[in-house]
């Protein structure tokens, strides 16, 4: 989706970039850390078919501003809390992918009433293990390191031997690898690496994940809830999945085959129709423009 189509809200003096496309019961889609509303673009075009469909960039990310200050998991959630607020929107069902799902599960945590149910996709703050290149992202002196790593001319250079390698059938450049190295290439802008270090560090550090969300599902057991993942995430391990449906009695779990850390981008159609039945059985019917498919 062109930038240009973005829409803006001004929370608190700084710019919010989101997408609001279609009609229905709204669905707000969270992208992940270094993330934005564009690794939800297959989920935008079918989604807004039968919903109202709500893809903001967080703050520090996408095109929205990236100002100095908070971007701890509260700070993401009040975020989501104010865009449906200003956009006169009691209540959503939110998607959430990686980040986004820690955020998604504080949103409900600290305003429950905006929450009808949740769908985390390799959701963060179910469990401690993640990626090792996460956790050193977090140690002192990244900031010098990250500029270097994320430099054009390595990621060129990376690029095309990945490549190279994907044409021989060394190496299969899927959707999730594809979208996990576009991420970080763009740690190589200060703001959105100050807003990444600042973001990561509020959740990540050396020996993993510092925030869990599973200990606060029991407030929640009546929550239908839809988990899914990857076969082969390898920034966070499906077996997180575990830890919250042994917490949430209403939870399912779909675990994608030869799919990275980015299920719904490496098979958009599946993830289309689990979701879609996943809303059905919640007994959420379509909106009016809705086209059966």
């Amino acid at each position: 989706m062109a930038t240009d189509q973005l829409q803006t809200v001004v929370l608190h003096g700084d710019q919010l970039k989101y997408v609001d496309q279609g009609d229905g019961p709204v669905v707000v889609l969270i992208h992940g850390l270094l993330g934005a509303h564009s690794n939800w673009e297959p989920q935008i075009e079918t989604l807004s078919r039968r919903y109202r469909v709500i893809a903001p960039d967080l703050f520090g990310h996408g095109a929205s501003d990236k100002p100095a200050g908070d971007y701890s998991l509260s700070a993401h959630a009040a975020t989501v809390r104010d865009l449906l607020e200003a956009l006169d929107i009691p209540s959503a069902t939110l998607v959430g992918h990686s980040l986004g799902g820690g955020v998604a599960m504080q949103t409900l945590y600290l305003f429950p009433d905006r929450v009808e149910r949740l769908c985390l996709v390799a959701s963060g703050g179910l469990g401690p293990e993640v990626s090792p290149l996460l956790r050193a992202a977090t140690l002192p002196g990244s900031e010098l390191v990250l500029p270097l790593l994320a430099s054009k001319a390595l990621t060129d250079a990376t690029n095309k031997v990945l490549e190279q390698f994907n044409k021989i059938g060394l190496f299969k450049l899927g959707a999730s690898a594809t979208e996990a190295r576009k991420s970080f290439a763009s740690v190589a802008d200060a703001s959105t690496r100050q807003a990444f270090l600042a973001t990561a560090r509020s959740v990540i550090n050396y020996q993993g994940q510092t925030v869990t969300a599973t200990t606060h599902f029991g407030k929640f057991k009546n929550l239908q809830a839809l988990l899914v993942w990857g076969a082969e995430d390898s920034i966070i391990p499906n077996a997180h999945t575990q830890n919250a449906v042994a917490e949430l009695p209403l939870g399912r779990v779909e675990i994608f085959p030869r799919a990275g850390h980015f299920p719904h981008l490496d098979y958009p159609d599946r993830f289309d129709r689990v979701f879609a039945e996943f809303m059905t059985d919640c007994g959420v019917g379509f909106g009016p423009t809705a086209v059966n498919s």
